[in-house]
C-alpha cells in the first residue's frame, strides 16, 4: 500500500542464543529501510512512524494474516490480482503432514 508496509514473519528461537524480540526485530528493519531510502531520495530524516501496529499471532493464525496481506492490494482495487502489484514480495513453505500427502503416490 502506498501509506503502509506489512510484513510478516516467523522468529526462530535457539538454545545456544537469547530470543531476538520483535520490537529489536522492527526496529533494525525500520533502520536499515529508512537509510536506504533516504540515501536514494538524497534526503534526511525520519521515515517511519515511532509506532508500529505489531501484533504476534497464535499458532494456526499465520494462514489468515498471510492471505490478508496478499489479498491487500486487490482488496484495495489497487490491481486485479495479487501478482500484478510490484510491490509485493511473499515466500511460503507449507511444513508437510501425513494428513496432506496423498495415499497413493505411485
Amino acid at each position: 500500500m502506498p501509506e503502509q508496509a506489512h510484513l510478516l514473519f516467523s522468529i526462530l528461537y535457539s538454545v545456544e542464543h537469547d530470543p531476538v524480540s520483535m520490537y529489536r526485530i522492527l526496529g533494525d528493519i525500520k533502520g536499515a529501510s529508512a537509510h536506504a531510502i533516504n540515501k536514494l531520495l538524497q534526503r534526511q530524516g525520519r521515515v517511519w512512524q515511532e509506532e508500529s501496529f505489531d501484533r504476534a499471532t497464535r499458532t494456526g493464525e499465520f494462514d489468515y494474516y498471510m492471505n490478508y496481506i496478499i489479498m491487500n492490494p486487490v482488496r484495495r482495487k489497487l490491481v486485479v490480482s495479487p501478482d500484478e502489484y510490484p510491490w509485493l514480495w511473499y515466500e511460503y513453505a507449507a511444513v508437510p503432514t501425513l494428513e496432506a500427502c496423498p495415499k497413493d503416490s505411485k
